[in-house]
Formats: C-alpha cells, sequence, structure tokens
C-alpha cells in the first residue's frame, strides 16, 4: 500500500466518524425535541418561562427553539403556545378577543353590583320590613357577600368539567331570576332569601374571568387584561350604591333593584348572543375536534350539550373537587391568600367592610356620624370610583414595568415572584388611605373621607391585581381554583367587618379602628411578602414529599393565621358586645 492511499483512507475513516457523530448529535436533539411538549410546557415550568427567543435558544436547544411562536415583533415566545388549529382561542383576531374580555369585564360587575343595591337602600329597606339598618346589614348584605366566596368554588368546579360559557350562561339566568325575587319580595325573610341566592349563583364572572384571559391572551398580556377584568369587580361595589342612592331618595326602593335587573337581563343577552367557549383542551393528545359545527355548535355549548360530550377529555370528578383543597395548601399561594384577605378580613376584606358600614358612618346622626341625607351619601360613593379608576390606571403600567424589568433582569426568563414587587407600592398608600379615612370619620371632616377612602382604593386595586396575576403565574393548570379562592378569601373578609367595625369605632373612635386594621395589614405585608419572594421559587419547584423548608414554612404560615385569628376575636370580644349604633331612619 502506498502513502498516498493510505491517507486517503485514513481521511474517508475521519470523514465517516465525523459523520457519524453528527447524525448522534442530530439523534439526540430530535430525541429531545420529542420530550418537550410546548403546547404543556408554560404548565410544567410555571412561575419560570423565557421570553427572549435568545435565551430560549440557550435553555431549550436551537431545534426546540426554532419551533417557538413568537409575537408579530419576534421578541417575545408565547406562552402558552398556540396549536395550529384555527379554533385555538390564543389564535383568535384581537377583536373576537376583546369582544370576550368585555362580555367578561360586565359580568363581573353584575355579583356586587347586585349586592351593593342593597347599600343603597339601606335605610328604606329598614323601614320597608320595620328593623334597624344594623338587622338588614347582618341578615342580608353580610351574608351575601359570605356566599359570593362559596358559589365561586362550585363555578369552578363546574367550569373544569362542562367549559365557561354554559357555566357563565346558567348562573346567571339564575341570579337574574333571585334578584328578580328580590325587587318583589313581601317581606324581610323572603328577601333575604333572595339576595342571598343572588350572590350564590351570581358570583361565577367573579372567577370566569381569570379563566377567559389565560385562555385567550399570552402571558405577556395577561397582567394587563387581568387588570381590565380585575378593575370590574373590584369598582362594582360601588357603582349601585352611587347610582341608586340617587334613585332611592326619590323613588321606591323596589325601581332600584329593577333596574338591577334590567343591566342583569343585558348581560344574559350578551352571553347567549356573543359569548364564546374559550376553553381549549390543549394538553389532551390527540387534541380534539368540535363535536358539532356551526349554529348547532354555537347553541349546544351555550346550554351545556358540548361540555356533556367534552367532560370525558376532562379531569374526573374526583380530582376536580379535590383541586381547591390539594392546592390551597401550598405555602406560597395559602400565604398570600392570608394577605390579600383572610379569614378575617385584611386589604381587600376591609376594603369590602368599608363599603357596608361606610354607609351607616355618613347616614348616623352625630357625634357618631355626619347625619347626612341619602343624595350626600351617594355622591359620597363616587369617590372609591375614581379611586379604582387611577388604580386601574396605576397598575396598567405598574405591573408592565415590573415584568418588562424582571425580564432584563433575568437574562430573559421571567420569575413569577417579582409580580410581588407591586405590593410594595399599594402598602405605604394602603396605611395612608385608611388612617387619613379613620381620622376623617372620627373629626366628620369630609375632605379626609374623600381623599383617604380613594387612596385606600388605589392601594387594593394594585394589590388585588399582583396577587392575582402572581398566583395565576405559579398555578397555570389551576387558574379557576386560584380565582375561587382568592375570591373566597376576599369575601370572607369582608363579610364579617361590618359586625365589629361600626361597634369598634363607636366605642374607641374610628381613627384608632381603621388605623389598627390598616397596620395589620402592613405588618402581614411585612411578615409575609418578602418570605414568598425569597423562598417562592424554590417552593414551586419542590415536590410532592414536603421539603424541612417547606414543613418549617406551613408551621409559619399556621402560626400567623393563629396569631392574627386570635387577636381579631378578642378584639372582637372587647369591642363588639358593649356598645348600640345611632342610626338616623
Amino acid at each position: 500500500m502506498t502513502a498516498g492511499s493510505a491517507s486517503e483512507e485514513a481521511a474517508t475513516r475521519d470523514s465517516a466518524s465525523i459523520e457519524k457523530k453528527v447524525d448522534t448529535l442530530v439523534s439526540d436533539a430530535d430525541s429531545s425535541e420529542q420530550e418537550v411538549d410546548l403546547l404543556s410546557f408554560h404548565e410544567v415550568n410555571a412561575g419560570r418561562l423565557v421570553i427572549d427567543p435568545k435565551e430560549a435558544i440557550l435553555e431549550l436547544g436551537p431545534i426546540v427553539a426554532a419551533k417557538l411562536k413568537l409575537t408579530h415583533d419576534g421578541t417575545k415566545v408565547l406562552w402558552p403556545q398556540p396549536a395550529d388549529d384555527p379554533n385555538d382561542p390564543q389564535n383568535w383576531s384581537n377583536g373576537r378577543k376583546a369582544v370576550q374580555l368585555l362580555i367578561g369585564t360586565l359580568a363581573a360587575v353584575v355579583p356586587d353590583f347586585d349586592s351593593g343595591i342593597g347599600i343603597a337602600a339601606l335605610f328604606p329597606l329598614s323601614q320597608q320590613y320595620d328593623t334597624t339598618t344594623g338587622v338588614i346589614n347582618d341578615m342580608t348584605s353580610n351574608w351575601s357577600i359570605f356566599l359570593l366566596g362559596w358559589g365561586s368554588i362550585l363555578s369552578v368546579m363546574l367550569m373544569r368539567r362542562f367549559g365557561r360559557l354554559p357555566i357563565l350562561f346558567w348562573s346567571q339566568v339564575l341570579a337574574l331570576a333571585f334578584l328578580i325575587g328580590c325587587a318583589v319580595a313581601p317581606n324581610l325573610g323572603t328577601f333575604t332569601a333572595m339576595r342571598c341566592l343572588t350572590a350564590f349563583f351570581g358570583t361565577c364572572p367573579q372567577v370566569t374571568g381569570l379563566y377567559i384571559v389565560t385562555d385567550i391572551f399570552p402571558f405577556h398580556l395577561q397582567a394587563r387584561k387581568l387588570n381590565i377584568w380585575t378593575f370590574g369587580f373590584v369598582v362594582s361595589p360601588f357603582v349601585s350604591p352611587f347610582l341608586f342612592g340617587f334613585l332611592v331618595a326619590k323613588a321606591n326602593w323596589r325601581w332600584s333593584y329593577g333596574i338591577g335587573c334590567i343591566y342583569g337581563g343585558i348581560v344574559v343577552l350578551l352571553i347567549t348572543f356573543f359569548g364564546e367557549e374559550t376553553m381549549y383542551d390543549r394538553t389532551v393528545k390527540p387534541i380534539p375536534k368540535r363535536p358539532t359545527q356551526g349554529l348547532r355548535y354555537r347553541v349546544e355549548t351555550l346550554i351545556g350539550l358540548t361540555g356533556l360530550k367534552m367532560a370525558k377529555y376532562r379531569p374526573p370528578w374526583w380530582e376536580v373537587v379535590l383541586c381547591p383543597f390539594n392546592v390551597v395548601w401550598r405555602p406560597h399561594l395559602l400565604s398570600i391568600l392570608i394577605f390579600e384577605a383572610s379569614s378575617f378580613a385584611l386589604v381587600f376584606g376591609f376594603s369590602c367592610g368599608l363599603n357596608t358600614t361606610n354607609v351607616v358612618f355618613l347616614g348616623s346622626a352625630p357625634p357618631f356620624g355626619f347625619g347626612y341625607n341619602q343624595t350626600i351619601i351617594a355622591g359620597f360613593y363616587a369617590t372609591p370610583i375614581v379611586g379604582v379608576l387611577l388604580g386601574e390606571f396605576t397598575g396598567r403600567f405598574l405591573n408592565d414595568w415590573i415584568m418588562n424589568l424582571s425580564i432584563r433582569r433575568n437574562k430573559g426568563v421571567f420569575e413569577a415572584e417579582s409580580r410581588l414587587w407591586a405590593c410594595y407600592v399599594a402598602m405605604p398608600l394602603y396605611i395612608c388611605g385608611f388612617v387619613t379615612l379613620g381620622a376623617g370619620l372620627q373629626r366628620l371632616s369630609t375632605a379626609a373621607v374623600i381623599i383617604g377612602w380613594a387612596i385606600a382604593q388605589i392601594a387594593v386595586m394594585v394589590n388585588t391585581v399582583a396577587v392575582y396575576a402572581y398566583c395565576n403565574d405559579c398555578f397555570p393548570k389551576q387558574q379557576g381554583e386560584i380565582s375561587a379562592l382568592v375570591n373566597l378569601a376576599r369575601t370572607l373578609g369582608g363579610f364579617s367587618v361590618a359586625y365589629f367595625q361600626v361597634p369598634w369605632a363607636n366605642k374607641s373612635g374610628a381613627t384608632e379602628t381603621l388605623g389598627v386594621e390598616g397596620a395589620v395589614v402592613v405588618g402581614l405585608a411585612i411578615l409575609i411578602v418578602p418570605v414568598v419572594q425569597v423562598t417562592g421559587r424554590h417552593l414551586r419547584v419542590s415536590g410532592p414529599t414536603p421539603s424541612p423548608m417547606r414543613k418549617i414554612l406551613r408551621l409559619w404560615v399556621l402560626a400567623t393565621v393563629f396569631d392574627v385569628n386570635v387577636l381579631a376575636f378578642w378584639g372582637e370580644s372587647v369591642y363588639y358586645p358593649h356598645v348600640d349604633v345611632v342610626e338616623t331612619q
């Protein structure tokens, strides 16, 4: 063999070796690509998403990254990844998505709007049924708020099995029927039953909205759209006292419930003719096709027949029923729920309570209250509406700024805990608003009441959106359960406030009452938010077996709950039994 032939043979062997290595690398890349399910990737990696396409190449590999779908400008990765199906709501046009968000927001106004009608009619109701405003609040307002939360739990269970649209439709039809019952109730017992049933069935839109937003919008737009939906139900408790306060001053209180029925009817019609099913079973392999098409599909989806047919692809009943209980004990979720609205009325809870008790402060005779008439009280309820509008405007830009800053600092990766930075903006506003409001109520200063109430509502709006966005990012498979648990927490807090807030203020002054409430909220923020931000990532990625850190945090959370409730019940036992509220008719 010559030297030339030997070198050629060696070169051939080297070339074959290189080709074999290349084939091996491509084969390994193909197998890793097959292991990555892009349609469920955002659920598997909950709370940590690669947003920058360049970072996606480094973390997922070039072959997987090449298949990622991006925004039109190519700067962000879309999560969830849209399927190659025009029926996927992620692929809908912007106008079609906007219509569904509008319907969801208008529907989210209904539950608290209906509940707030009773606040506007508080004094006329007490005259109609020959009782006191305290009895009306205790029997109707407080318990209707209480049932708002429990109705949301049932709604989520049904929606996970049968879809969003039919449950939203039937819940609003039933709520409208019971609201009509409120308008024509002949006695207090019937009125109480009708108002409570209205709240229980009407609360569905307050959990459907989070589903709708995550069903149709990609991750980077979700906080902004959540801000719009949240605005609907945060502002709704104040709209009806504001509008109908002027009405009941001149006409019978039943007219206010009649107009509420008209609004509820409009929402039902919008759902009927323009609402669409946003649930898409993207993680089922293969993705199931629609059982019917055209008008038949439209009608069957609205009334629930499509949901019955599709239920076989969805989680079984035992999983649906147990899911809220399995999720609520996750330490980072439970602690945030305690902070947002624990069982004894925090952030949103105190705000809900103010809605039912401020009418008593404003309408009661001096020196306890202002002694204002119905028309002036109605005007005061424009204050929280303006506050929520300012909060929506602030939160819209604040949350986007925090998200983009977090992505840049993390080299193209978003971490859910960054959402909670907005809480540090909200809490100083919250304590400032509550102290100012308390001082205004005690010193009978109209300007202080207006300023304090508005500032408090700005804080509530900003904080609530941050909490919803954080919980949604951490639990993308349980958006409904998250929404229902937050709704339950805020309503459990809100319904209890009216039982102790007015008597406590009557005994010790509104400055002490609202100052202590604000201090408790800020104290919990200091205890909870930094801990969740530091440990949240560990808690998100830990397995089903609790780690030592997780056990310690669970004990810490339970101790916090115990301390808060012991202090709260001690305060109620000290303040509540000893006073009577001075009321004017």
